[in-house]
């Protein structure tokens, strides 16, 4: 019987024997996980009872009930922040009390301090005014002997004046204004426009349709 080539081709030595071995066939590839050489899910992928996961999450970092039906670690712990109750209608936070006690308070400060500003402004004009109007018309002479007192700011002043300015002044011709804690003789008509300016600077001007004796008793024209 004649030998078949592939006989042949062994004797020879140039092709050794080829030993064929049943191979498994390969599982099929798996659907969303991993599979065993069996075929079968890897038992960290198989559902869990109660149909969830194995890989889907644990209920305690979720902060929802533990499998065991025991609620969240951090519930009920010392310490955790108590719910505060509702308010009533009506009730007013304390810290919105405050706030607005704070901006009350803020609010009445900023008037005080703008009224005490403008206070301030209003004298600081009517000084400039004052100045003004007296800008050259003290009449003081500096050889004046007569002295003519006064009351003004609840004291006894004095003014050194020579004998036609006192009996001038007695005669409501002559006035005296304080400015700068002197005491200057003016004439009649800077009393009347000092009135309507600044009338408390008025220190001495007799009335001459008054009576002779001043509220107090005392004559206008007393020397003392």
């Amino acid at each position: 019987m004649a030998e078949s080539l592939r006989d042949q081709l062994l004797k020879s030595g140039l092709v050794k024997e080829i030993r064929e071995e049943k191979r498994k066939p390969a599982p099929p590839a798996r659907q969303g996980g991993n599979t065993s050489a069996s075929g079968q899910p890897y038992a960290g992928d198989r559902p869990k009872q109660g149909g969830k996961p194995h890989g889907g999450g644990n209920a305690r970092n979720k902060g929802g009930p533990n499998p065991a039906g025991r609620p969240p670690r951090h519930a009920g712990k010392p310490g955790a922040p108590a719910q505060r109750p509702p308010r009533k209608d009506g009730e007013i936070d304390l810290a919105k009390a405050y706030a607005i006690r704070a901006q009350n308070e803020a609010a009445e400060r900023r008037r005080v301090e703008a009224e005490a500003a403008e206070q301030a402004r209003l004298r600081k004009e009517k000084k400039r005014k004052v100045e003004e109007l007296l800008k050259g018309k003290a009449l003081n002479l500096p050889d004046a002997d007569q002295v003519r007192h006064f009351p003004y700011g609840e004291k006894i002043r004095r003014v050194y004046v020579d004998t036609a300015q006192l009996a001038a002044l007695n005669a409501g011709e002559l006035g005296v204004v304080q400015q700068g804690g002197r005491y200057l003789v003016v004439d009649k008509t800077v009393i009347e426009e000092l009135r309507g300016i600044a009338p408390e600077f008025i220190a001495l001007m007799v009335d001459p349709n008054a009576a002779d004796e001043s509220d107090d008793g005392v004559p206008d024209d007393l020397m003392w």
